[in-house]
């Protein structure tokens, strides 16, 4: 990932601040506002750069609003922002990656959503593997999610196909 997607994801998912944005409903933030911000951190960017860069992040961390004015994080934020993603039923079963030297504690007490609003889930055990292997040796936990939803859990897919929610208890973990 680049130094200007890192700084980005920064910006959009936990420091608006840090170039002078306060992010809007959904967690949206005019892209004029955050192209001025970047040039005053020392990152300059231009419209063009921007979107290839929201093309080319392979975890699709960005969407750019349907009109091209407003850009926001798909999930994954420590600020508080209400995405205003609609609940919906999940599939039988979702998969987090995750280290391995956690998951006593996982099995223990459940997958929290740590710095971040909510628990981020993958679709398939490939693409959890690829987010474990960030913390160290990766692990993929299976997830009956849809023992989880009938059970009364709420979970949301955000822009870029990660499914959330805000909490799994132990009882619905497996490898």
């Amino acid at each position: 990932m680049s130094k200007q997607s890192k700084t980005l994801s920064r910006i959009l998912r936990h420091e608006p601040e840090l170039v002078g944005l306060t992010l809007m409903p959904g967690g949206w933030a005019r892209i004029d506002d955050l192209l001025r911000g970047m040039k005053r951190i020392g990152q300059p960017l231009n419209v063009a750069e921007l979107r290839k860069i929201v093309q080319d992040n392979d975890k699709r961390r960005f969407t750019i609003s349907d009109d091209g004015t407003l850009i926001r994080a798909a999930q994954g934020h420590s600020v508080d922002v209400d995405l205003g993603l609609e609940a919906i039923a999940p599939p039988e079963i979702l998969y987090h990656g995750t280290a391995r030297s956690i998951l006593d504690s996982i099995f223990s007490e459940g997958l929290n959503p740590g710095r971040r609003q909510q628990v981020h889930l993958s679709p398939d055990p490939e693409t959890a593997e690829k987010v474990g292997q960030r913390p160290g040796k990766p692990t993929v936990i299976r997830i009956e999610t849809g023992s989880m939803h009938r059970d009364g859990y709420a979970f949301y897919r955000a822009d870029n196909a990660v499914w959330l929610t805000d909490f799994v208890p132990a009882q619905y973990l497996g490898f």
